[in-house]
């Protein structure tokens, strides 16, 4: 973006502000710097997403702020912005229901993403070092290992809290209370709440919101984290050990009776001081080897506590594997597996965290057997069947006892000359990319 598509740096016309008492910028003046704004504005554009009920794209954002950003920013400066209503939209959840998200308009995500820049340094560096979501140098995958370490030091009950509909249910007071204990502007205060109070937009009629952060917008992740820095704090002053990945949240205890204990009493704390509802048939306390965290959980061998895929994560995989294996696709083996592909690299990039390379190998055997199903469809007839297996170096006589012809296609793709045929050579020769693969070229980088 050419530099006049944000305001000049004349503190009259512009968000930069140049003084000339040298003093401190305030944090209004930080979050609507042009260097701040055009960061936040390669953010969003790099983050893409759906366009809010405006329908304006990433794409489009750029050329619009070059033309309209002066007037975008006098109602900025002078307290009149008023934020447009998110978007609902519903995605079905892993392990069933659905996900209420909300999509503000780009320029909404633009001024969120500008302000949640500026207030990362002013709370990342006072929250907990057991909080790992959505902060600046830290991972899902340090959550998992931080638990590892807790069950391997003899915690082997867990307290696995599920908070219920953690961004449809925040008290706006509690929370707006909170930000304000380190946030003095009162003009980021007040540009805040309006954020919050934005209202929905859902079959084409505005509700307002009276709770909540929009789950999907570019303030929320920080607003959880400040939500539940309380949480951390408490948890700590308890001296429980804890990872805690955004509004998930795991406690790792000795025994039975101290997870029972913690599960009562941690629950009547979150609902009574935050204001907060905890899932009751969803929380849980039990072995740790009975739970998940993040997609992963941990098993025991030779006195090391150990990581690996939990069996729900395995099962949404197969569910997209399925997708992109089905025989009723009418693609060509070719493309499909370039889309196998890219959804296995980005797979094992996070589940290559695992220690057992035991659920990479099956995985591999299940999608190979799905790609022979898929190959053995687009060969359609006996005829071509048979060519093709002979032309991979199946004998004749090993033809002649199998009926190449049937429609059963996932019990054929079991039988000898297809397994010999398209064995793991001939699929890697395809362009097929193990799982394993991944997961050992992973392991020793």
């Amino acid at each position: 973006m050419h530099t006049a598509a944000l305001p000049e740096e004349r503190s009259d016309q512009t968000a930069h502000h140049r003084t000339n008492d040298h003093r401190e910028p305030s944090l209004w003046e930080t979050a609507f710097s042009k260097e701040n704004l055009l960061a936040a504005l390669r953010r969003v554009e790099a983050n893409r997403g759906a366009p809010g009920i405006d329908g304006m794209t990433t794409e489009e954002l750029r050329p619009w702020i070059a033309q309209n950003w002066p007037k975008v920013w006098a109602e900025l400066d002078a307290g009149t912005y008023r934020p447009a209503p998110v978007r609902r939209v519903t995605i079905p959840k892993p392990n069933g229901g659905e996900r209420m998200l909300g999509v503000p308009r780009v320029l909404d995500r633009l001024i969120q993403q500008a302000i949640s820049q500026a207030l990362v340094p002013v709370f990342d560096p006072h929250f907990s070092g057991a909080s790992f979501g959505f902060r600046p140098g830290r991972s899902a995958h340090q959550a998992v290992r931080a638990g590892r370490r807790a069950v391997q030091d003899g915690n082997r009950w867990a307290v696995d809290l599920d908070l219920d509909k953690f961004f449809d249910r925040v008290n706006h007071d509690a929370l707006m209370a909170r930000v304000a204990r380190r946030v003095g502007d009162k003009k980021v205060l007040k540009l805040i709440r309006r954020y919050l109070e934005a209202g929905i937009m859902a079959d084409g009629m505005v509700v307002a919101s009276e709770e909540g952060t929009p789950q999907g917008s570019p303030l929320s992740p920080l607003l959880s984290n400040i939500m539940l820095d309380d949480l951390d704090r408490e948890l700590f002053k308890r001296g429980h050990r804890f990872v805690r990945y955004a509004d998930d949240v795991m406690i790792f205890v000795r025994s039975k009776r101290a997870a029972e204990r913690t599960l009562a009493s941690v629950t009547g704390f979150i609902e009574k001081t935050l204001k907060l509802k905890v899932n009751e048939e969803k929380s849980t306390a039990c072995p740790v080897w009975w739970t998940s965290l993040l997609g992963f959980s941990y098993y025991l061998t030779k006195g090391q506590v150990k990581i690996r895929v939990d069996r729900k994560a395995v099962k949404r995989l197969k569910g997209t594997v399925r997708r992109l294996t089905s025989r009723t696709w009418g693609v060509s083996m070719a493309h499909r597996l370039d889309k196998l592909n890219r959804f296995s690299v980005g797979w094992v990039a996070y589940f290559g965290l695992a220690d057992s390379p035991k659920v990479f190998d099956q995985i591999d055997e299940w999608t190979r057997r799905r790609l022979r199903q898929a190959q053995w469809r687009q060969w359609k007839t006996a005829r071509n069947r048979a060519t093709n297996l002979r032309g991979l170096g199946i004998e004749e006589k090993m033809l002649g006892a199998q009926g190449l012809g049937g429609t059963r296609h996932w019990r054929t793709s079991k039988i000898a000359p297809l397994e010999l045929g398209m064995n793991k050579a001939y699929w890697e020769a395809q362009g097929y990319k193990p799982f394993k693969g991944s997961w050992s070229r992973q392991k020793s980088a």
